[in-house]
């Protein structure tokens, strides 16, 4: 389990002071797959360094199970980081040397024996589906490959934890899904603990069981996947959901409705029951559909009809157990 508590961590320029991480409070349990996820300057990356003290916290305690890392000794920091791998979106291999020796250089490092780094470099090639790239140099690999290698090296010395910064932001979206889908896989098969740094959505969605909302160095929310796709409280949150971005279609004058549903629900003809049942016109902003944990989520934004009409519409979906919510758009706000 890692736990953060109340860490800071601030830096000062000439001209400025920073902070990147404020008085974030985290439990990720064993097992799980967490991401953090936010819109660029948020502070994904210096809290996940943190998190193995490679960017020491200014302030606050992070927690491996029971050791807490910001007071550890070198010795107890150095056990400790080895059971927390990374991987990074520029893979940083070491291009002289081959797939087998960057996978085994972590290995070296801790002080395994050549046959036996050798021995667990192929098993970890063997995971990643890379066992005809042993002695390839990174030159020669694709973006995905490179990935694949990345992920094996920092699993080689077992680690029970594994930090992933931005690690598909590189990568074209076939290649994005396949490597998720590989962690997938090495979640469930041995049991790492995994935690994801993002701004895609759809990299949360595809992978994730609980997410945190980053803002300002800040989390702003955290909870479910499914639960911030259908009930997005934060300012981020919702540019992140919302279909379109900031404000649906560009549209920020206009009021308007939020329609969520989920597998089960979509089957049911919901929207010709509103026009043709109802008798009333829609206007349709926006929709989108998701994958969030193999269960298909949708949502559609319309323009709000007048107060009648918008009662008979939320009577009409929590009826069917369809979420709906009403969004009044400030007009004092400059557009």
């Amino acid at each position: 389990m890692i736990r953060l508590v109340d860490v800071t961590k601030v830096f000062k320029t000439k001209d400025a002071v920073i902070t990147a991480a404020d008085k974030v409070n985290l439990t990720i349990e064993d097992g799980e797959i967490f991401g953090i996820i936010g819109f660029s300057g948020a502070g994904k990356s210096t809290l996940v360094r943190c998190m193995n003290l490679l960017e020491r916290p200014s302030s606050g305690e992070v927690y491996l199970d029971d050791i807490q890392l910001t007071k550890a000794g070198h010795k107890k920091l150095l056990e400790a980081r080895r059971n927390m791998g990374m991987i990074f979106q520029q893979f940083n291999l070491l291009e002289q040397r081959n797939v087998i020796d960057n996978i085994c250089y972590p290995l070296e490092i801790s002080g395994v024996g050549k046959k036996e780094a050798i021995q667990r470099a192929k098993e970890l090639l063997k995971l990643v589906e890379l066992e005809d790239k042993q002695k390839v140099y990174p030159s020669q690999l694709s973006g995905g490959q490179k990935q694949r290698v990345a992920i094996a090296r920092a699993l080689a010395t077992n680690p029970k934890v594994l930090l992933c910064d931005e690690a598909t932001s590189a990568l074209d979206p076939l290649t994005t899904k396949n490597i998720l889908e590989l962690l997938k896989h090495i979640n469930k098969k041995l049991g790492v603990t995994i935690v994801v740094i993002t701004h895609e959505l759809k990299v949360v969605e595809q992978i994730c069981d609980r997410v945190a909302v980053m803002s300002q160095g800040r989390i702003e929310e955290q909870g479910r996947v499914d639960e911030i796709f259908l009930n997005p409280k934060s300012q981020t949150a919702r540019k992140l959901v919302l279909p379109g971005g900031t404000d649906p279609i560009n549209a920020p004058t206009r009021d308007y409705l939020r329609i969520v549903f989920d597998g089960q629900s979509s089957f049911e003809p919901v929207f010709a029951n509103i026009i043709i049942k109802l008798g009333i016109k829609l206007n349709i902003l926006g929709a989108n559909t998701e994958d969030i944990g193999g269960k298909a989520y949708g949502q559609l934004l319309i323009e709000r009809p007048k107060d009648n009409d918008v009662i008979k519409i939320k009577e009409y979906l929590e009826s069917i157990n369809i979420t709906v919510e009403e969004m009044i758009i400030d007009k004092e706000q400059p557009a």
